[in-house]
């Protein structure tokens, strides 16, 4: 059976995912309360992988936890760390462990993370592990033959950053991700309507690839300054700084900004992705904001 995810996007349906981090330990309890909390407001929550290559509980186990607590996840799977073979074992894995949903990612930089001394990997890149997966799915074996138990039915979707400063090379990027069997596309942060709206006309719309986009949830107009200044592409405007600098209750004034951008975006997209990092009991807030019914998961 496919996954909630992959039949609201493939009906074409409004569809929202949400994101949780995994914690910094071997306890689960904090992440899953907050996993929690999106039940029935979202249809899939993606598990981050490393982001920003900081060190976090694996991925694959806080996905098969949200399954035991009756949530979707999205399992976020980066090469950075992992050579094909072990990239391979946790796609087999995965999909043994009841997960379907992905989303294929050549990962952060080491050298933005907290162990900048640890050594990269990259024996594939987000466009190989999407052909890996396709591979899978037509039971193919990596090195000969047929996989003897038959085919893996994992839906996987691609990341894209809309504010990319090349448009040309954007598309490029995509359409190989596209070939290699990317389903979606999940976004970075947007902050603004225009940005994304050149994106989907430009490359997302031509490729016909779903987009998800990405709303993430400016808690202070110091939490957006950071943003700027340490997160790779990050461009939140001065206006919106300034709006959240002037609020006498900056974190309200951020769920507003949220609420605003996700019915704007859906105007322009399949759906959203949102983002509340260590605030994630804040988004069923922005969806009722933004006018957004329960989903079912």
């Amino acid at each position: 059976m496919s996954s909630a995810l992959q039949r609201s996007i493939e009906a074409g349906a409004v569809t929202i995912t949400a994101e949780v981090m995994p914690p910094r330990g071997a306890d689960p309890v904090h992440s899953l309360t907050m996993a929690q909390g999106l039940k029935g407001f979202v249809h899939a929550i993606n598990v981050t992988d490393g982001s920003r290559a900081v060190m976090r509980m694996s991925s694959l186990a806080l996905c098969r936890l949200l399954l035991d607590e009756g949530l979707e996840p999205i399992l976020q799977l980066a090469c950075r760390d992992r050579n094909r073979i072990a990239l391979q074992s946790d796609l087999l894995g995965a999909h043994a462990l009841g997960i379907r949903n992905l989303l294929c990612l050549t990962g952060d930089p080491v050298r933005v993370g907290d162990q900048p001394e640890a050594r990269p990997v990259h024996d594939y890149e987000s466009v190989k592990l999407l052909h890996q997966v396709a591979a899978f799915n037509r039971a193919e074996d990596p090195v000969s033959g047929l996989l003897p138990d038959g085919a893996t039915a994992l839906f996987a979707g691609a990341a894209a950053d809309p504010n990319c400063k090349s448009l040309s090379g954007l598309r490029r990027r995509l359409e190989r991700k596209k070939e290699a069997g990317a389903r979606f596309l999940q976004t970075q942060m947007v902050m603004k309507p225009a940005v994304l709206e050149h994106f989907c006309n430009e490359v997302a719309n031509p490729l016909g690839l779903p987009v998800l986009a990405g709303v993430f949830l400016l808690k202070s107009a110091r939490n957006a300054s950071f943003i700027n200044r340490v997160v790779p592409g990050a461009c939140i405007p001065e206006s919106l700084v300034v709006r959240l600098e002037q609020a006498s209750d900056p974190m309200a004034e951020g769920i507003a900004i949220a609420a605003e951008q996700v019915r704007s975006y859906l105007s322009l997209t399949q759906g959203v992705h949102l983002m509340a990092v260590k605030a994630e009991e804040r988004i069923p807030e922005i969806l009722d904001q933004a006018g957004i019914s329960l989903v079912p998961m």
